[in-house]
């Protein structure tokens, strides 16, 4: 569902840093603040590793370090954002009650001595959270300086799963909630199966170690269900506290980690959701070895899907310098520029106030690798100079750009059912991740913006007739409701597009008893005959166009639909070119009311995509303002009819654009004639259009 009321206070951008004062002699602060304030920054995020500070023994409560240091940023002019320390219970916790620590699913407790090592379900730990939150909130709702609450800290990073025995028993009461009986649960995992069946509910637990690890995948898909609502359920304990006791500060928190519905969370707790942008882990995480990877390009992708849950949003920790901690996750230095360019990423994407992380880099711990804007040395660095001039250019459009909003006619559908299954699936989850970075990159270098759009219960007709073309990779999970809601917007005019493996399971995750596409197969046009996953890339069939274009084939991979058209009018626009079933019909195109449906049985390639965005009539944005060579994106922000176009070139060498009218450079202030545009390495241009 699209949200439309969450929004970052103030009417101008926001910029500003994380900062740690209880990590540096108190005599640094006044001369951090000040430089902090030198540089243009207004906001800075504190406290959220501090629980020791605010009660260093139980039931005793101290705020003189953190007062003293939030009355000097506020003399300075900055605001505060203060997070609720509960990411790291201090050690006199866990040493006297030891339950609230997170287990495996092995049954090993993790120890103290990191950070995230407590579980959600816990009653002593909840009890504990409430005090140091309510705390918190009586002492500084009125504090001048204190403008918002971060709750926690990225919420299930590090680790998503939880088994501890309290993780067990609340797992027991959701389904208890949930199913109402063991009846209706047995046959909601189909327990029948392998003689699973449960007579009694302490029988019942989160899946745990089973030969060849492999778990009742309907028992696993409720795992992630459940964590889901218990994140939230531990997140709206803080939020209540603080809309009670802090009504006139705002409420957040940050990261968009796996298996917790991000967008139930913001609309049911939040003003607006917070994310920690890191685009060089794409040198960790990307495929290296693809053609042309999106490296840090890919970065977008995720800012697109944290624009789902909040249009605006704040990015609470934006990389600065080079990453990594004592023993994992190293990353290279940003290049010259490069922080900026991240910065404009962020911007372009959404965001209205932007953090970076951090002041200055640690001298001990776990994160001395992980560096912010100053050096371990506090002496003068580019990374100073590039964070004055990024704020400098804020200063001069943060008014126009605040509060604006992403423009796309493109959104990729996604729902938490299909990705939290996909996770132990290897039937359509491996699918997913394959066609999401396929229509990512042919997108991205065709110049199209684009946006996600998660299905809900709640989500209407209303959010998804904005779109022209909607891309639906491989929702195997397929409700009726859901199938209904997308017939329903194809009849209205829209394009649609499905992957194999469309709709052949339930919300159970049971598999239909039903012709595959299950509930949108009128709508596809199409009865899936056959099929077969790709086990050996080598043997992967390639697709032949019925139109002659690519005539030397497109491989069709992973995973291959048969298709069989249902009447006359569905179109095969590609066949199968190998196999036993060369010949038969690979994409087809269905027409439904005013609208297309198209399915695809395989997972969408780069090539594909490319081809299906010519045969969708999908334009590059800005088509007649502005020619741009692949290495640039562009992204659309609109605020009463004010269109701003922000031109990113992610690579290491100048590149050329072409203006085909006047327009306005913001960043410089001038007009700029129609004709060659320059772009530096990791140069940014924002034009407005009017």
């Amino acid at each position: 569902m699209i949200i439309v009321d969450k929004s970052i206070p103030g009417e101008a951008f926001q910029l500003g840093v994380c900062y740690y004062p209880e990590q540096w002699p108190e005599q640094m602060w006044d001369d951090d603040y000040k430089r902090m304030r030198d540089i243009g920054f207004s906001i800075v995020r504190m406290g959220e590793f501090a629980w020791n500070f605010f009660e260093p023994e139980e039931g005793v409560f101290a705020f003189d370090l953190f007062d003293r240091a939030i009355d000097l940023a506020y003399q300075h002019g900055l605001k505060v954002i203060l997070g609720t320390p509960t990411a790291t219970p201090p050690a006199w916790m866990t040493h006297k009650y030891p339950e609230i620590l997170n287990v495996t699913s092995g049954g090993v407790q993790y120890q103290h001595g990191m950070r995230r090592h407590y579980n959600y379900s816990s009653p002593v730990y909840r009890n504990y959270c409430a005090k140091i939150t309510e705390a918190m909130a009586v002492h500084y709702a009125d504090h001048p300086g204190v403008v918002g609450w971060q709750i926690d800290n990225e919420l299930n990073c590090e680790v998503n799963v939880f088994y501890s025995e309290a993780d067990h028993a609340a797992f027991r009461a959701w389904l208890k909630e949930k199913y109402g009986s063991l009846e209706d649960l047995n046959q909601a995992w189909g327990t029948v199966f392998w003689n699973q069946s449960y007579s009694d509910w302490e029988q019942v637990h989160l899946p745990r170690p089973t030969p060849s690890d492999s778990a009742n995948p309907h028992q696993t898909l409720d795992e992630k269900r459940f964590i889901s609502d218990n994140t939230i359920s531990f997140a709206r304990l803080q939020a209540e506290i603080l809309r009670k006791l802090a009504p006139q500060q705002w409420v957040t928190t940050n990261g968009m980690f796996g298996h917790l519905d991000n967008h139930s969370m913001t609309d049911e707790l939040l003003d607006f959701f917070s994310h920690d942008s890191y685009p060089n882990f794409a040198t960790l995480w990307n495929d290296a070895d693809r053609e042309n990877p999106l490296m840090d390009r890919i970065s977008s992708n995720q800012l697109a899907k944290v624009r789902s849950v909040s249009p605006n949003f704040c990015i609470m920790e934006q990389q600065s310098g080079p990453g990594g901690w004592v023993n994992k996750i190293a990353q290279s230095s940003p290049k010259p520029g490069q922080m900026r360019l991240w910065t404009y990423q962020s911007v372009a994407h959404g965001a209205d106030m932007l953090l970076y992380f951090r002041w200055r880099t640690a001298t001990f711990g776990t994160e001395i690798y992980w560096h912010g804007i100053n050096d371990y040395h506090n002496q003068p660095n580019r990374r100073v100079a590039e964070a004055a001039d990024i704020s400098r250019e804020l200063a001069k459009i943060g008014v126009a750009v605040a509060g604006s909003r992403y423009v796309s006619e493109v959104a990729i559908l996604q729902d938490y059912d299909n990705e939290w299954d996909g996770e132990f699936d290897l039937w359509h989850g491996p699918l997913t991740k394959e066609s999401l970075y396929s229509w990512a990159k042919s997108l991205q270098f065709n110049h199209i913006p684009y946006d996600y759009l998660y299905l809900k219960d709640a989500t209407k007709l209303d959010d998804l007739i904005q779109y022209k073309v909607l891309i639906y990779p491989h929702p195997a999970i397929m409700s009726e409701e859901t199938a209904d809601l997308l017939k329903q917007y194809v009849a209205r005019g829209g394009k649609l597009l499905f992957g194999a493996r469309t709709g052949y399971k339930d919300k159970r995750g049971h598999c239909r008893m039903s012709p595959f596409p299950g509930p949108v197969a009128d709508l596809c046009g199409v009865t899936v005959e056959d099929f077969t996953l790709i086990v050996n890339e080598k043997s992967t069939p390639n697709i032949r166009w019925t139109d002659g274009g690519n005539e030397a084939g497109t491989p069709a991979g992973l995973f291959n639909d048969i298709l069989r058209p249902a009447n006359e009018k569905v179109e095969t626009l590609a066949v199968f070119d190998g196999d036993y079933y060369a010949g038969k019909p690979a994409l087809t195109r269905n027409p439904y009311g005013s609208g297309e449906a198209y399915y695809y049985g395989a997972a969408f390639s780069r090539e594909v995509a490319d081809a299906l965005i010519v045969r969708l009539g999908i334009k590059p944005a800005i088509q007649e303002w502005v020619e741009l060579p692949s290495e640039v994106e562009v992204a659309i922000r609109e605020k009463q009819n004010r269109r701003f176009a922000f031109l990113l070139n992610y690579s290491d060498y100048p590149v050329k654009a072409r203006l085909l009218r006047e327009t306005g450079d913001m960043l410089e202030g001038v007009r700029l004639a129609a004709g060659e545009l320059n772009l530096p390495p990791y140069g940014v241009k924002v034009l407005v259009l009017e």
